[in-house]
C-alpha cells in the first residue's frame, strides 16, 4: 500500500518536539513507536481520524512504526463487527500498521503482572460493592477512607484473586484494586480497580476468563509489553497518566517490561460544530431511527463521511490544518468541508445533472435533430473531453426560471436569453401551466448560430445554465444531506433540554427523479463529480444498474454562512 506522504516543512508541534528530545539523547536508542488504541465498540468518526493521522503520521516522520491494537477488555460492548470496520478504516485512510495486537493477546500476562503486584503488597481484593467503592472513594473535597479489606495479607489476597479467575464467587462480589492512596488529590490514585468479575463470552478467547481488565490497568501495560516508546492520549487522559506510571513502575526489577517505559503524552481531541462524537450519543442516533446505521452519509463516522465521498486527502489534509494543540477547542466543521472541496475541486471529473427538471421545448429544432458537442471534463484539459447530445426536448433546473423574476435576474425568466452551458443560447418565448396553474413547461427559441456557446455578432448573454437533453437522460435519485443538527454545539443545552431537540429535520431531502446526462450511466459505487453548479456528488452503494442513486457530499460554496450572516 502507498503511504501518504509525511508533513511538508514546517513548525514542530509539542508532541514532535518531546520525540525530537527523546531522539537526541536516545532515549529509545533513536527508535519511534506508537499505536493506535480504539475499543472495537462502535465504528470510528472523525475524531479518530485525527489520531490515527497523527499517530501513525509520527511513526512515517520519523522512520518508525504505529501498532493497531484493539482495547477488547469488556467483552460486553466489543463485536468482531467493529473491528472489521476499524481495519477497513484505517487502511482506507491510507495507514499500515506495523503489527497488530489485541489487549486479550496479553491477558495471560496482564494476570501474571497482577498477581505480581498482588505478592508485592500493592494489590488487594476488595468486597466492597460498586456504590460502596464510590462512597469510600470521597470526592475532589472530601478524601477518601480505606476500604475495610485493604489490609488483608498478600497471601489472602492471592488466594481470592486465584479463587475470582476460577469462577468461585459471583459478578460483582470482589474485585481487584491496587494499593495506592486514598488520601490523594488525584482520584485516579484512590486505590483504583484492576480487576472485575464478568461472566461474558469474549469475541476472542471465548469463555476462557471470568475476570477482565480495567482499561487505566490494561492499556500502560500492554504499551509497555509491546515497547511502544510514545503513547499519545486524548487530554481527558492527562490525570491518569500518574496512574498510568505507577502501574509500569511497580515493576522494579524489570521483569515484565522492557526498559525505558513508554510515557504517555496528550494531546486536545477533535470537537466539531453541528456533531456530537461520543460514540454512546452515535449509538444512540443509530438505535433511536434517527440515521439510518453508523454508516448514515449524515453521522461523523469514518465510514459515513467515505459513503457520502469524502476522500482519505481530504481527511488528513482536514487533521493536518487542525493541528496538535494541548487545549480543548472546538473546530468549524466548515474547515472539513473546505478540505473535501479543495481536494474535489482537483481532482472530480465535471458533469451535468438537473436536480428539480423542467422540460423545455426548444421549438425552432427539427424532431429529430441531434447536435454533439464536445465539452471539457474539467478545467484541467489534462482530463480530456466528453460528447454531450443537444436535442430539441432538455432539461433545466426549476429553479432557474422565474415568470416575475426580481431584479438583478440572469437566469430564464419570459423573453430573456440565457446560454447553455457549453451549447447554444436560448430564449424563453412561451410559459405552458397545468390546470393548478404551475409551470410544467417552456417554449424557447435557439440562435443555431451560437451553437457551442457564443453569439457571432457578440451579443452579451450573462446568465449561464445546465441542462440535459430529454432523449439521452439518465433517471436518478439524488440525497441532498445537510447538517445532523442544527445548533453549533449540541450538547450545550438548556437545563431540561435535550440535545436531539436540535436534530435538523432537514438533514435528508430525497429527490427521486433527477435527469443527469448520458455519461453518468456507467458511474461506478464510489465515483466522484462536480454537478455543475450544484456540488460534488458521490455514487451510493445503494445503486444499481438502471437505478443510480447519489449523494451529495458538498455544496459548492457554504450555504450555512451566508445564513449565519443574514441571521
Amino acid at each position: 500500500m502507498r503511504m501518504p506522504e509525511a508533513p511538508e516543512s514546517r513548525s514542530l508541534n509539542f508532541i514532535e518536539d518531546i520525540i525530537e528530545a527523546d531522539r537526541v539523547t536516545e532515549k529509545h536508542g533513536g527508535r519511534v513507536l506508537t499505536r493506535f488504541p480504539p475499543e472495537p465498540n462502535g465504528y470510528l468518526h472523525i475524531g479518530h481520524a485525527k489520531s490515527i493521522c497523527l499517530n501513525f503520521g509520527l511513526g512515517l516522520r520519523y522512520d518508525g512504526a504505529t501498532n493497531l491494537r484493539f482495547d477488547d477488555t469488556n467483552p460486553v460492548k466489543e463485536d468482531v463487527e467493529y473491528v472489521d470496520s476499524i481495519r477497513e478504516d484505517v487502511e482506507w485512510l491510507g495507514f499500515k500498521w506495523v503489527n497488530e495486537f489485541f489487549a486479550s493477546d496479553y491477558f495471560q500476562q496482564l494476570y501474571d503482572y497482577a498477581e505480581y503486584l498482588v505478592q508485592q503488597g500493592k494489590a488487594y481484593v476488595c468486597d466492597l460493592s460498586e456504590a460502596e467503592i464510590r462512597d469510600y472513594r470521597g470526592n475532589f473535597h472530601t478524601p477518601g477512607k480505606d476500604s475495610p479489606y485493604r489490609n488483608r495479607t498478600p497471601g489472602e489476597n492471592l488466594d481470592l484473586l486465584r479463587r475470582m479467575r476460577a469462577g468461585e464467587f459471583a459478578d460483582g462480589a470482589r474485585v481487584l484494586r491496587a494499593r495506592i492512596d486514598m488520601q490523594s488529590g488525584n482520584m485516579n490514585l484512590r486505590d483504583p480497580l484492576m480487576y472485575r468479575i464478568r461472566r461474558a463470552h469474549h469475541h476472542r478467547t471465548g469463555d476462557a476468563w471470568l475476570i477482565y481488565p480495567l482499561y487505566d490497568y490494561a492499556h500502560g501495560v500492554s504499551d509497555a509489553l509491546e515497547a511502544i516508546t510514545h503513547s499519545i492520549c486524548t487530554l481527558e487522559f492527562e490525570d491518569h497518566r500518574p496512574l498510568y506510571g505507577w502501574f509500569l513502575e511497580q515493576d522494579a526489577e524489570g521483569k515484565f517490561f522492557r526498559r525505558p517505559l513508554p510515557r504517555q503524552i496528550e494531546f486536545a481531541r477533535l470537537n466539531l460544530t453541528y456533531t456530537v462524537m461520543s460514540k454512546r450519543r452515535l449509538l444512540e442516533l443509530v438505535k433511536e431511527g434517527h440515521v439510518q446505521h453508523w454508516d448514515d452519509p449524515r453521522m461523523p463516522t469514518i465510514c459515513g463521511l467515505r459513503r457520502r465521498g469524502f476522500t482519505p486527502a481530504s481527511l488528513r489534509n482536514f487533521a493536518e490544518r487542525v493541528g496538535v494543540a494541548k487545549r480543548d477547542s472546538i473546530s468549524d466543521v466548515g474547515l472539513l468541508e473546505f478540505a473535501i472541496r479543495e481536494d474535489l475541486e482537483k481532482s472530480a471529473l465535471r458533469r451535468m445533472a438537473v436536480l428539480r427538471p423542467l422540460k423545455v421545448i426548444l421549438t425552432n429544432m427539427g424532431e429529430g435533430e441531434v447536435f454533439e458537442l464536445e465539452v471539457a471534463n474539467h478545467p484541467d484539459t489534462s482530463h480530456g473531453t466528453r460528447k454531450l447530445q443537444l436535442t430539441r426536448e432538455i432539461f433545466i433546473e426549476r429553479e432557474d426560471f422565474e415568470e416575475i423574476p426580481p431584479k438583478k435576474w440572469f437566469r430564464l425568466a419570459p423573453g430573456a436569453e440565457v446560454r447553455l452551458k457549453g451549447a447554444c443560447l436560448i430564449r424563453c418565448e412561451e410559459v405552458i401551466k397545468d390546470a393548478m396553474g404551475q409551470v410544467v413547461e417552456l417554449r424557447c427559441a435557439w440562435d443555431p448560430a451560437s451553437l457551442g456557446g457564443d453569439a457571432p455578432d457578440g451579443r452579451k448573454v450573462k446568465g449561464t445554465l445546465h441542462w440535459v437533453s430529454a432523449a439521452h437522460a439518465v433517471t436518478a435519485e439524488m440525497r441532498l444531506y445537510d447538517r445532523l443538527f442544527t445548533a453549533e454545539n449540541p450538547m450545550d443545552i438548556a437545563e431540561g433540554g435535550d440535545w436531539r431537540d436540535t436534530l435538523n429535520p432537514h438533514s435528508l431531502e430525497v429527490l427521486p427523479g433527477a435527469k443527469l446526462e448520458a455519461s453518468l450511466a456507467a458511474a461506478n459505487t464510489g465515483d466522484r463529480f462536480q454537478f455543475e453548479r450544484l456540488g460534488y456528488f458521490c455514487v451510493d452503494r445503494d445503486s444499481q444498474p438502471g437505478a443510480l442513486v447519489f449523494n451529495r457530499t458538498v455544496a459548492l460554496k457554504d450555504s450555512w454562512a451566508k445564513v449565519g450572516e443574514k441571521g
